[in-house]
């Protein structure tokens, strides 16, 4: 245990003590959450550095964007399933990213305030006037006052949360009764209902991604357990859609076809991404390493004799009315 010592005052200005005002450490702080740093030839978020695996570069925001686009494509062009009210007022997107849903959310809800937070400031500076995006820890104490959201969106953040159990207690917390709580996440590990992916190296991809989510103290498998865990958190009215969206032009359907496509152009574009901060640092492979297993993977990625398909979940679920609070909570679910 480290020895206790009193916190002791630096009775010393500092050497440009005349311009040591508020503005001045406002500009230092903002300064500050606006730097990134560099690692393995991908660029990361400077604030609270480490929280998260994946890079915020030119590269990472194309993968975003593209996952966007994919998740329109698998739910009808829906930027949500939960069924909230048309005149919402308040919503908060956690991890929002680019900020690319916030956006297209607000435009199509001018009455709406939309806030999006992440940690990395990324997002544009000219967006509709019901925007605000601001960087924050969604793991920290939120600043926003007690049920005053009306809708919470949370979105690809596998890997981002030590303790989902807390986040959702939060979101309850913070939900007006009424208000809707929506998570979509999608799978690391790629199925096949012939086979196909079978002794490849999309197994050995899986129990290594498991593996380092679960050395960094972050689980890779929220996909599989948000919906126990929102019921746990006191929401009702819990339910699960499950989608399966091929990796790969490979389906017959046409709609799946051109879902396939673009996963395979988001995994393409992520694959490093997903990699090379969790293997290197947690499971101590070195850049060389994860480069001969991206090769590898994108190789299969390019099979047409795979017919990879990931999983993605979206769970929503209602925070009871006052009069329904303490009666129990109840779970549904669709196909």
């Amino acid at each position: 245990m480290a020895e206790e010592r009193p916190l002791e005052v630096d009775n010393e200005p500092p050497a440009d003590a005349d311009s040591w005002d508020s503005q001045s450490e406002l500009t230092s702080l903002r300064s500050s959450i606006l730097e990134h740093r560099y690692e393995n030839g991908r660029r990361y978020h400077a604030y609270r550095p480490g929280a998260y695996w994946g890079p915020n570069d030119e590269q990472a925001q194309n993968h975003l964007d593209i996952g966007h686009h994919l998740h329109n494509l698998l739910t009808g062009g829906k930027l949500y399933l939960a069924p909230i009210a048309d005149n919402v007022r308040k919503v908060l997107d956690i991890g929002t990213g680019t900020g690319i849903w916030a956006i297209d959310f607000a435009d199509i809800h001018p009455s709406a305030t939309v806030i999006g937070t992440d940690l990395s400031p990324i997002q544009p500076s000219w967006v509709p006037p019901n925007v605000q995006f601001v960087i924050e820890d969604c793991t920290e104490e939120w600043l926003y006052e007690k049920e005053s959201l009306d809708y919470i969106h949370i979105r690809g953040m596998y890997g981002s949360v030590g303790d989902w159990d807390a986040l959702y207690k939060k979101a309850y917390k913070h939900l007006k009764p009424g208000g809707y709580i929506e998570h979509w996440e999608q799978s690391v590990q790629a199925k096949s209902e012939d086979g196909t992916t079978s002794g490849t190296v999309y197994e050995e991809w899986a129990e290594l991604a498991w593996r380092a989510g679960d050395a960094f103290g972050k689980t890779l498998r929220i996909v599989d357990e948000s919906k126990h865990r929102i019921s746990k958190a006191g929401f009702t009215d819990v339910v699960e859609k499950r989608f399966k969206c091929p990796i790969g032009p490979w389906a017959a359907d046409p709609t799946l076809k051109k879902m396939g496509s673009f996963n395979r152009l988001q995994q393409e574009e992520g694959l490093e991404g997903y990699a090379m901060y969790l293997f290197t640092t947690y499971l101590g492979w070195t850049r060389e390493d994860v480069g001969v297993l991206l090769g590898r993977m994108r190789t299969v990625l390019r099979d047409p004799k795979i017919h990879a398909y990931q999983e993605y979940s979206a769970v929503w679920a209602r925070k009871p009315l006052v009069e329904e609070q303490g009666e129990g909570k109840g779970e549904a679910s669709a196909a």
